[in-house]
């Protein structure tokens, strides 16, 4: 057996969040990298380079490390004679990979879903398997609730209008009722409001935010369908309180559609013409996800022609978006410029507690 590096290896997958544990703990990472995380962080955190020090203190076994970015399954078989810590996403680490890896102290999933780990045969070699709730994936499902109950109690567009005056400017009719008899709430005689409770929401994608999704979903009394490749154990089904779908059968029964399907693989143009056509009337859509997942030119048609009830965006389809983008003519339709997942510090408490768990896992092995 060689003899063990000067630094610790960790292995990272490369993800442009994953990338700021190298940011943090590899003094070889590149200035132009450390520049733009600097940057990336500026609006949240000033002091990046402050908060670098403070973890590098907390995790002073890790520091300095070799922070080794991987794209493949490949090259993560190359680092493994040496590697200290693995940090995946969707790489895959099995009884195969562990073998290669004597000196590994630890798994680190970047997410909680365990698909492509086999924790059993990490287990037998007493290596723990450390999972990380991404608060950008708590925060993505509650940007897509918010933007849910913006257009159920019509928010968007009643916000701040009190008056008879802009109240009939929007084409609404106010005028009091009796109150000799009734009560006077709904004055403003506002039609088409809506509740979540006990409406459906549709899940199209399951991953991480389609999970916290249904968590919330449920608290709010909705019922909940789901729709992706695999379907999930019984357990599962029933600890998340959602019920696995077939997509037409989800389109046509839910008030609500939410995208969560991951970037890439063939997702691009997902929602055509044809599957819209397919979603009960008057239904909403919220995506979270990628834009290019549900196809503009149909969309537009679908809320023109009014068979869609709303929809709101978040990414956009181009970035940044331009103030006369024609979905903004639209009523019932909620733009913002890339948010959902903030604010930053959800990535800079992520990456305190992953390389916090990784440093406690490694220190345990040393």
């Amino acid at each position: 057996m060689t003899a063990p590096p000067s630094r610790p290896l960790i292995l990272a997958e490369d993800d442009p969040f994953i990338r700021i544990v190298q940011v943090v703990l590899d003094p070889e990472t590149s200035a132009e990298r450390l520049a733009a995380f600097t940057d990336f962080f500026a609006h949240d955190l000033p002091d990046f380079d402050g908060w670098r020090r403070k973890v590098q203190q907390a995790a002073a076994v890790l520091y300095p490390a070799e922070v080794r970015m991987v794209e493949s399954q490949d090259e993560l078989r190359a680092g493994l004679p040496d590697a200290r810590a693995v940090i995946v996403e969707s790489l895959e680490m099995g009884a195969g990979e562990l073998a290669l890896a004597p000196r590994l102290a630890v798994v680190q999933k970047y997410g909680t879903i365990l698909r492509g780990i086999d924790t059993t045969a990490c287990a037998a070699r007493g290596v723990p398997v450390l999972t990380l709730r991404r608060r950008a994936n708590v925060a993505c499902a509650e940007h897509t609730l918010a933007s849910m109950l913006v257009l159920a109690k019509k928010l968007n567009t009643i916000t701040g209008i009190i008056s008879y005056e802009q109240l009939e400017a929007l084409g609404y009719h106010p005028q009091p009722f009796d109150r000799r008899h009734t009560a006077n709430s709904g004055w403003a005689r506002i039609p088409g409001l809506q509740m979540l409770y006990e409406s459906t929401l549709g899940i199209i994608g399951f991953g991480e935010i389609g999970r916290e999704m249904a968590l919330r979903a449920v608290a709010f009394g909705m019922r909940v369908l789901y729709y992706q490749r695999t379907r999930l154990p019984a357990a599962e089904e029933q600890r998340l309180q959602a019920t696995y779908a077939p997509l037409e059968q989800l389109l046509a029964e839910s008030d609500w559609v939410s995208m969560q399907l991951p970037r890439g693989g063939g997702t691009r143009g997902f929602l055509n013409r044809e599957r819209l056509a397919v979603m009960k009337p008057n239904a909403c859509l919220i995506n979270t996800a990628q834009a290019d997942q549900v196809e503009r030119g149909a969309l537009i048609d679908a809320l023109r022609s009014g068979r869609l009830g709303g929809f709101a965006l978040d990414p956009l389809y181009e970035e940044p978006g331009q103030a006369d983008d024609e979905l903004l003519t639209l009523p019932n339709v909620l733009m913002t410029p890339h948010t959902a997942a903030q604010p930053r510090f959800n990535a800079l408490r992520d990456m305190e507690d992953l390389i916090g768990g990784i440093a406690a896992a490694v220190g345990k092995r040393a």
